[in-house]
């Protein structure tokens, strides 16, 4: 009996803790911005990435404590893939899905006006290229831009700040930096070809929330 007693105690004392907790739901929109990896083949070189465009996100999130809490986010990204040297350029259709858990450390408590935070979390992002793949590609010699997809693990660093409008909704600005391995498959490097670096994806947003 007393092994079932002590799982009843747990799961009383956990009831609380999470009754005590506030919860966050939300939802933003905002811009993305990459880094670029420089490839080689031979003597010939460029950068080879994804560019800019909108991003739209969801969370669920909840304030363990007075300056601790997480979240889930999920993220929307338009980004074209892209391959450039000098002029000449070459860009297919595409986009990726960022999930990750991040960890949230505040400066301040729930009822101040303006409440800071730092954040940084893991998970994974899909990469997937939804364009065509044209017959002839410029810059294939250095990679080749291609209608596949791909998952690669994900860290998420960044912060950002709340600012409370009532006591059951928030504005709040996010920024983001998600760092993943190179995506191989989708940006494809040709025999000969080398590329040096890991992708930044850089997201800055604005969201809404609401309290529970």
């Amino acid at each position: 009996m007393r092994t079932p007693s002590i799982a009843v105690t747990l799961l009383i004392l956990s009831a609380g803790v999470l009754s005590a907790q506030r919860w966050e739901v939300g939802a933003s929109a905002g811009y993305s911005l990459w880094n670029n990896v420089k490839v080689t083949n031979g003597a010939a070189s460029g950068t080879t990435g994804f560019g800019s465009g909108v991003a739209f996100g969801a969370l669920l999130g909840n304030d363990i404590n007075r300056h601790f809490g997480g979240e889930v986010r999920y993220t929307f990204i338009q980004d074209d893939l892209r391959v450039s040297s000098g002029s000449t350029k070459a860009t297919a259709a595409g986009q990726s899905h960022a999930v990750h858990y991040d960890i949230l450390v505040h400066a301040g408590s729930k009822s101040e006006s303006v409440r800071p935070f730092f954040a940084a979390g893991a998970g994974v992002k899909y990469y997937r290229g939804t364009g065509a793949e044209a017959a002839f590609q410029p810059l294939s010699n250095l990679a080749v831009l291609t209608h596949t997809s791909e998952a690669q693990p994900l860290i998420s660093v960044g912060g950002g700040v709340k600012f409370p409008i009532s006591r059951r909704a928030l504005v709040r600005v996010d920024f983001r930096d998600y760092v993943t391995p190179y995506p191989g498959n989708l940006l494809a490097l040709p025999p000969n070809s080398r590329g040096v670096g890991w992708l930044h994806n850089f997201i800055v947003m604005v969201g809404v929330s609401g309290l529970r």
